[in-house]
């Protein structure tokens, strides 16, 4: 009997443990289909994860730099350029001299009309006395009419001789004062023989050579230029497809291809409403200043430009091809009636320029969430460019969005022409 009750107990127990172990099997198995299943799922979407950064809407563009201060300085009389005394690349301050011009003709220009003057002041010495004996005689003449000692007719000619005597100091005086013209316009010219320097600058360029012979007759021969490197002027040439999008006092920067990782930055100040076209391209030039007490920035510099037409920091940030995973179609909110009047009137919406609003509007994201399911969401979008799009609302940092199909499901999507539903995983 014994031996009966423990063949039964050890059956039992046998039994148990078999029931136990099927148990664990079965749910082994449940979650490993499970695992396996979310994962083919998760696996067959291409993901990232909504994160914080900086983000900016950007026109770019190709400019390059020029001083904004900057003269060219020329010779205003003819001659042989006698010496340069400056280098290019010298700092000159206003009133230095620069160079020379054979001075030998006007010097003897400037003697002839001093020796001129000269000559017609004695002449004036001589008329005068001449004029004060006539008027002697006229007075004596005057007297002896009066007294009946003289004729009519000779006291006529002292009055004569006396208008004569003013007339020809008259014609002295003004030929003395074009006399004196002359000099001052000959001393000019024998002064511009020495060229100064018209402002404080460098000297960027110098055009002339010494010895050369200069000719002024025509226009003013250019010998050199000066300018004023402490601010740069970035002359910038933008499309036609994108000048609508600058505006006066928007922010701007740009690198220089021998310094790639730093920017320099400065405000939009002039748009040049008359377009160059460039093998039928029509481009526009936009202008800005750049300070450069620092010397590093050089005239005829190229600049890659970019405009920050919008821009937002800390913000979240999903990439553009995940708003197109879901829809594909960015949904702008409809405007208030007032809003609507006044669009009407203005011809269509004018986004605002302060970097803040432009680009608002609504779309889907498809969300990922913890159990590998997907969750289409409706969300508000700021600014955006071909890379990222700031999400203003709907989303929370750290979660996966969808930004298109797995490469594997793509080639199956494409092998059998069908492929899952927007929004759902394929089974």
């Amino acid at each position: 009997m014994k031996q009966v009750a423990g063949k039964k107990k050890g059956r039992r127990w046998a039994l148990s443990v078999l029931w136990i172990l099927c148990v664990l099997g079965v749910g082994s198995l449940a979650f490993w289909y499970g695992f396996v299943r979310s994962s083919k799922e998760t696996a067959q979407w291409t993901t990232a994860y909504v994160q914080r950064g900086t983000i900016e809407d950007l026109v770019a563009a190709t400019g390059m730099l020029q001083p904004r201060s900057y003269v060219d300085v020329g010779a205003q009389v003819s001659g042989q350029l006698q010496r340069i005394v400056v280098e290019v690349g010298d700092f000159v301050k206003e009133g230095d001299l620069l160079a020379e011009i054979d001075p030998t003709l006007f010097v003897a220009k400037v003697d002839a009309s001093r020796a001129q003057l000269k000559y017609q002041k004695a002449q004036l010495q001589d008329r005068r006395a001449q004029l004060q004996q006539a008027i002697n005689h006229h007075e004596r003449q005057k007297k002896l009419l009066a007294e009946g000692a003289t004729t009519m007719e000779t006291a006529q000619n002292a009055e004569t001789a006396l208008l004569s005597a003013e007339a020809q100091v008259a014609m002295l005086l003004a030929q003395i004062e074009q006399t004196e013209s002359s000099l001052r316009a000959d001393e000019a010219s024998l002064g511009y023989a020495r060229i100064y320097a018209p402002m404080d600058g460098t000297v960027v360029s110098i055009s002339a050579r010494q010895g050369q012979t200069l000719n002024a007759t025509q226009q003013a021969p250019t010998l050199l230029r000066i300018a004023d490197l402490s601010t740069m002027t970035v002359e910038t040439r933008v499309s036609e497809a994108d000048i609508g999008r600058l505006f006066v006092g928007m922010d701007a920067y740009f690198t220089t291809l021998g310094s790639q990782n730093r920017r320099w930055r400065g405000k939009l100040q002039r748009i040049e409403p008359t377009p160059v076209v460039e093998n039928n391209v029509v481009l526009y030039n936009a202008l800005f200043d750049v300070d450069n007490s620092g010397g590093e920035l050089f005239t005829q510099m190229t600049a890659q430009v970019f405009f920050v037409v919008a821009s937002a920091r800390n913000a979240l940030l999903v990439p553009a091809s995940a708003l197109r995973a879901g829809d594909g179609r960015q949904k702008m909110p409809s405007p208030p009636p007032r809003e609507r009047e006044r669009m009407s009137k203005t011809g269509g919406e004018r986004p605002e320029r302060n970097g803040k609003s432009q680009g608002r509007g609504a779309a889907d994201l498809r969300i990922l969430d913890g159990q590998g399911q997907v969750q289409i969401r409706e969300v508000q979008t700021g600014v955006s460019n071909r890379v990222q799009v700031q999400i203003l609302s709907g989303v929370e940092e750290g979660e996966r969005v969808i930004t298109g199909q797995s490469a594997s499901e793509r080639k199956e999507t494409t092998r059998t022409g069908s492929g899952p539903m927007p929004g759902m995983p394929r089974m």
